[in-house]
C-alpha cells in the first residue's frame, strides 16, 4: 500500500471502517486463502480458517501498533490461526503429521481447485516429505513471495536460520525433482 498509515486510520475509524475493511478483504482475501490452504490442506478447512482469520483481524485492528506492515501482521494472524486449527484437529483426530502430508497429496491429485502440472505435483510430493518448519519457510518465500524479514516476523525465527533453511530446501528440491514418483488418481 502506498499510504498504509492512512489506510490503517480508515480501518480503525468509526466512519470509514466498514468500507476500508471491504477494501482490505478485496486486497488480501485470495493471498491469505492460499497461504492458509498450504498449511491446512483442504479447501473447506482453508475457508473456515480464513473466516476466523478475518474475524481476528477485524477485532484486533484497534490494537495494531504498525510495528510491522499490515500485510505481515495479517500473515502472522493467518499463520497462527492455521496452527491453532491444525493443533485442534490433530488433538481431536489423533493424527500424525505424516498422515496429514499423505492426505494433502491425495487431496491435491483429485482437487478441482488445484490446477497443476506434473512438475507442481512433484514439487508438492517433495515438500510433503520435509519437516513442517522447512516446508512453511519455503512456501512463504516461494509461493507467497514474502521477504526473509517478513517471514521472520511471521514465525519468529532469525533471518539467518530462515535463509539457511530456504536455500537448503531449494537444493533438496533441485536434487530430487527428477526422481520423485507421483500418485495417479487411480492410486488414490
Amino acid at each position: 500500500m502506498t499510504n498504509e498509515a492512512n489506510f490503517v486510520k480508515e480501518l480503525t475509524s468509526a466512519k470509514g471502517k466498514e468500507k476500508a475493511f471491504a477494501k482490505l478483504l478485496d486486497l488480501y482475501q485470495e493471498r491469505l486463502y492460499w497461504h492458509i490452504r498450504k498449511l491446512v490442506i483442504t479447501h473447506e478447512n482453508a475457508d473456515d480458517v480464513l473466516q476466523n482469520t478475518f474475524l481476528r483481524i477485524y477485532k484486533s485492528l484497534p490494537n495494531f501498533k504498525q510495528q510491522s506492515s499490515l500485510h505481515t501482521w495479517m500473515y502472522r494472524i493467518a499463520y497462527n490461526e492455521s496452527l491453532r486449527f491444525l493443533e485442534k484437529n490433530n488433538k481431536q483426530n489423533n493424527v500424525s503429521i505424516n498422515d496429514v502430508n499423505n492426505a494433502y497429496l491425495n487431496t491435491l491429485v483429485g482437487d478441482v481447485f488445484f490446477d497443476s502440472n506434473e512438475a507442481q505435483l512433484k514439487l508438492q510430493r517433495i515438500l510433503s516429505g520435509l519437516p513442517v518448519r522447512e516446508r512453511e519457510i519455503f512456501q512463504m518465500k516461494y509461493f507467497d513471495d514474502l521477504t526473509f524479514r517478513e517471514i521472520e516476523e511471521v514465525i519468529s525465527v532469525k533471518v539467518s536460520t530462515i535463509k539457511s533453511s530456504y536455500y537448503n530446501t531449494v537444493s533438496h528440491i533441485e536434487k530430487n525433482m527428477l526422481s520423485v514418483q507421483l500418485l495417479t488418481k487411480t492410486q488414490v
